[in-house]
């Protein structure tokens, strides 16, 4: 049976808000991060690896009109917001601060906050997928075999096609990526390559032909 995730919205108007097409869409998950936890540290000379990776797949997906959604952690703070998390990563004295100065969000871009690991856990990721008209989702971000793993798992439960960039997604230590990649590889069967690999054409057009077939089976 299809995932509800893929039906078309009863309501195209979206309450006066309509989101643009996006089959093929990158999350960009945790990476406005302060670091500020325990354990933080190991991550700061990967996750500045990744940035730089990712920084060049975000302006590519952009510029092949892919729609990017920033799916940030709240960090605990109920009263804030993915703007007040922006400033506090980028202006204050934080060990995440580079990351977060060289992923900035463009103001096209989308973002969810979650309380928890998967960016689909009591989120709105659901029903912004759905208008988007969504079918590969590529994830980004931190870390490896936390977050990234968990969303993927519920990616993969919804049917969406789950590309992981390995170059574009980091853990607190090298052993902990390696076994988070060959588990999406080897249970999930999660495409994973580096980033430089990643043909947003092609994705767009696999993307479409997909929902042109499902929508011609009814």
């Amino acid at each position: 049976m299809p995932s509800s995730t893929h039906a078309p919205p009863k309501n195209q108007d979206l309450h006066g808000n309509v989101p643009d097409a996006s089959p093929v869409v990158l999350l960009a998950i945790d990476v406005i991060n302060d670091l500020e936890f325990e354990g933080g540290e190991a991550l700061v000379e990967p996750g500045e690896r990744m940035a730089d990776c990712l920084r060049d797949l975000l302006s590519r997906a952009r510029d092949a009109g892919v729609a990017v959604i920033y799916s940030n952690d709240n960090f605990g703070r109920w009263r804030s917001d993915f703007h007040q998390q922006v400033d506090h990563c980028t202006r204050e004295d934080v060990r995440g601060r580079e990351i977060a100065r060289r992923l900035l969000p463009a103001k096209e871009d989308y973002f969810v906050l979650k309380p928890k690991h998967s960016a689909f856990f009591a989120t709105a990721l659901d029903t912004l997928l759905s208008y988007l008209g969504a079918r590969t989702l590529i994830l980004t971000g931190l870390t490896t075999d936390s977050c990234i793993l968990a969303t993927a798992i519920d990616a993969d439960m919804r049917d969406f096609n789950v590309v992981v960039p390995e170059d574009c997604v980091a853990a607190i230590s090298p052993e902990r990526h390696r076994r988070a990649l060959s588990h999406l590889r080897e249970v999930l069967d999660t495409q994973v390559v580096p980033g430089a690999e990643i043909d947003f054409e092609a994705l767009l057009a696999a993307a479409r032909e997909k929902s042109e077939k499902a929508a011609a089976a009814g």
